[in-house]
């Protein structure tokens, strides 16, 4: 059986848990009124479960030698090739190893992972590969996706594709790199803090946080309900909506999905800039993070937005200051319950649950030494605040990013999109492995304050390149309404169609 009837001390143990004083009479009353239950669990472990067919032939793939893989990117290089015809056939496509590709290995960029073979495909990979698309394999992402930087992994730093021994941003930092050095044209990423727009950003690609709940979250391994989004990367904005056509959509799983509406993305390309109206976000520029050469090169974009036909205005938006201290309570106290105690699923919400990945995690707390800094620090952060003070900041901070949310509506009811930096800063070097705590989580962090606040307000957002400093991208990001990608790839085809972003 694969529940047994609780000893007497297992059941005083768990009523401890609880604040639960027993006598030898409670707890054969208990251990009684318990076997019945588990008696119910385990007609359950003995029935199949439900999950959806594999479609496609493949092979675990090989995990590829330095000497191929430079900057440490991938993780697996594998083959799969999907449906005869579709709109993608041709199409080499990258995963990010958060990634479920069933029967290929994965990791998540931590060593307690490592192992773990997935038994289904994550929607968007069966998508890529109904359409046509070869998956060329699994990218390196950070350690459970905890950073956005690119030193948190368990197999090593990944390095910018533009300069070796510095970041490439994470967390979908291998992602970034295979698409920037063309080994394929488009990539898988994810984002809950700005995880796909930030390695993009640094990458020199493009990259497209959708609307929350416009493509479906099933089969990756999430961080939090509330703000996990997955999303192309790609080295071009026609491949990048076409990507986002063919991943978009509900597949009946996913609790993030609400009525999302849906559209056809390339219809965008080609129609200009011309009328429309830009919002230059004031408080995206100047924080105290910020880099002058950053803030200049992202101005000027906008000045090429003007020259291309577009009204371009700068407005303030004070409470976009606020959005990273609101993101906090959301972010920490997901990681530590929902991703950590939770065994990646936490509980009380329809989904598609993936039970070889829920007992792969279990029981990581005898392992947790092999957790990075990052998901250290903050799952003891989180597990602190649960002890106190409940889930009173989650709630608070939930509550407050429907006021930051308004905050962004009320100037995209005048203008069709916002523009600030992705970034503040160009990449960074890659810290030493000695490097100390505080400077490892630095270099983490640091980068996140222009591109968390839409994760918890749910917009669409768009990393674009927009030159480059001491041989660095730098990178603008447009925002637009919520399910209105159509207007942000308008835009960010004018753009990219104006020149080449290398000599702006």
């Amino acid at each position: 059986m694969a529940v047994q009837l609780p000893t007497p001390e297992q059941i005083r143990a768990a009523a401890a848990e609880v604040g639960l004083s027993l006598t030898d009479a409670d707890v054969q009353s208990y251990i009684g009124l318990i076997k019945p239950n588990v008696d119910a669990y385990n007609l359950v472990d003995a029935l199949p479960d439900d999950l959806p067919p594999v479609k496609y032939p493949r092979t675990p793939g090989r995990f590829p030698t330095p000497e191929e893989n430079p900057r440490n990117a991938w993780y697996v290089k594998t083959s799969i090739k999907g449906a005869d015809s579709g709109p993608l056939k041709g199409k080499k496509v990258a995963v990010k190893d958060n990634v479920m590709v069933a029967g290929v290995p994965m990791m998540n960029g931590n060593s307690i992972l490592e192992g773990y073979v997935p038994d289904v495909d994550a929607t968007v990979v069966q998508r890529l590969l109904d359409a046509g698309a070869e998956i060329a394999g699994k990218t390196h992402c950070e350690s459970y996706c905890i950073s956005g930087g690119s030193h948190t992994g368990a197999k090593g730093p990944v390095h910018n594709p533009h300069k070796m021994g510095y970041s490439a941003g994470g967390s979908s930092s291998g992602s970034g790199v295979v698409v920037a050095l063309g080994e394929v044209p488009m990539a898988l990423g994810g984002d809950q803090g700005g995880s796909i727009r930030m390695p993009a950003g640094w990458c020199g690609i493009y990259g497209m946080k959708p609307t929350h709940g416009l493509v479906p979250y099933t089969g990756i391994m999430p961080i939090e309900i509330y703000v996990d989004h997955t999303g192309p990367m790609t080295a071009s904005v026609e491949d990048n909506a076409l990507m986002l056509e063919v991943i978009a959509g509900p597949d009946g799983y996913d609790p993030r999905q609400f009525s999302p509406k849906v559209h056809k993305y390339t219809q965008a390309l080609g129609a200009g800039v011309k009328g429309m109206k830009i919002a230059l976000v004031k408080e995206g520029f100047g924080r105290p993070e910020s880099e002058r050469a950053v803030d200049e090169k992202v101005r000027q974009g906008a000045e090429l937005f003007k020259k291309l036909g577009a009204t371009v205005d700068e407005v303030s938006i004070p409470m976009h200051l606020l959005g990273p201290a609101i993101w906090t309570p959301i972010g920490v106290e997901g990681i530590a319950q929902t991703m950590m105690l939770g065994d990646g699923y936490g509980l009380s919400r329809q989904d598609l649950y993936v039970t070889s990945l829920i007992d792969k995690l279990h029981g990581w707390q005898l392992r947790a030494n092999e957790l990075s800094e990052t998901t250290k620090v903050l799952t003891t952060m989180g597990v602190y605040i649960k002890k106190y003070h409940g889930t009173h900041y989650y709630g608070k901070a939930v509550n407050l990013s429907r006021k930051l949310t308004e905050a962004y509506d009320k100037v995209l009811e005048q203008y069709d999109l916002l523009l600030m930096p992705t970034l503040p800063m160009k990449a960074q070097p890659l810290p030493p492995a000695d490097a100390p705590r505080e400077v490892y989580f630095q270099r983490a962090l640091e980068m996140i304050g222009n591109t968390c606040p839409f994760d918890i307000s749910h917009h669409p957002a768009m990393t674009l390149p927009c030159g480059m400093i001491d041989g660095l991208p730098a990178a603008l990001m447009l925002i637009g309404k919520h399910f209105d990608e159509l207007t942000i790839y308008r835009a960010a085809h004018a753009f990219e169609q104006a020149g080449d972003w290398k000599k702006l």
